[in-house]
């Protein structure tokens, strides 16, 4: 513990290769637009890191989960260009949102890491009971998910880890949230929107990013 400490928070933060700053690009789930990142955002913010909250609309992700993807790469690409090399971090729905911007979109080529908190990789139950594409694309066997499975190979090169909580009622079952492809953790969050408030979390994201800037400025 104390070592996630010692290099995840009281450490300045390296920086990105060809010494350009470190960018981390937060990413909310359904019905949400972006609030529930400001905690974790003020303290990346506060160790010289970058940020981007964007705010996907329509949140409910009526239009199709592509629509919102492609928000994600315009948003990215207004703010820093498009070579600007990031760490992105996904909750829920937004986990599949970046996905399909990284595996579809081309962004895998600039993202060094994806993180998901409580992402429904194999699409959760909860969504037969609202309406619209989005909805839709994230219920089990969808034809949504199953070609993010077939183009999943093109994430190789990131570091991949997945959050999630067996107290989730959003994601039903919480072991949806589990990614062969990624690390996979478990953490005891009461409920599905508190995994990205853990503290435990935050300290582990803040180290991952870390790890992996250091790991770049060395090549």
């Amino acid at each position: 513990m104390m070592s996630l400490l010692s290099t995840g928070i009281f450490c300045s933060p390296a920086a990105a290769k060809n010494g350009e700053p470190t960018r981390v690009v937060m990413v909310h789930g359904i019905f949400q637009r972006g609030h529930s990142f400001v905690p974790m955002k003020k303290k990346f913010e506060q160790l010289g890191y970058e940020c981007l909250v964007p705010k996907l609309k329509p949140c409910d992700a009526r239009s199709g989960l592509e629509t919102l993807a492609a928000q994600l790469q315009r948003e990215i690409e207004q703010k820093w260009g498009k070579d600007a090399d990031f760490h992105i971090v996904a909750h829920s729905m937004g986990g599949l949102v970046s996905r399909y911007y990284l595996q579809e979109l081309g962004g895998h080529e600039h993202c060094q890491t994806l993180v998901t908190l409580a992402t429904p990789h194999h699409g959760t139950r909860t969504a037969y009971f609202y309406p619209g594409k989005g909805a839709w694309q994230m219920r089990p066997n969808s034809e949504f998910l199953q070609s993010l499975q077939a183009s999943s190979h093109r994430l190789k090169h990131l570091r991949l880890i997945s959050y999630r909580t067996p107290l989730d009622l959003v994601i039903l079952p919480s072991t949806s949230s589990h990614w062969d492809l990624a690390e996979n953790h478990r953490v005891w969050a009461p409920a599905h929107p508190l995994v990205m408030h853990a503290p435990r979390v935050q300290r582990e994201i803040i180290s991952v990013v870390r790890s992996e800037e250091a790991d770049t400025s060395r090549r």
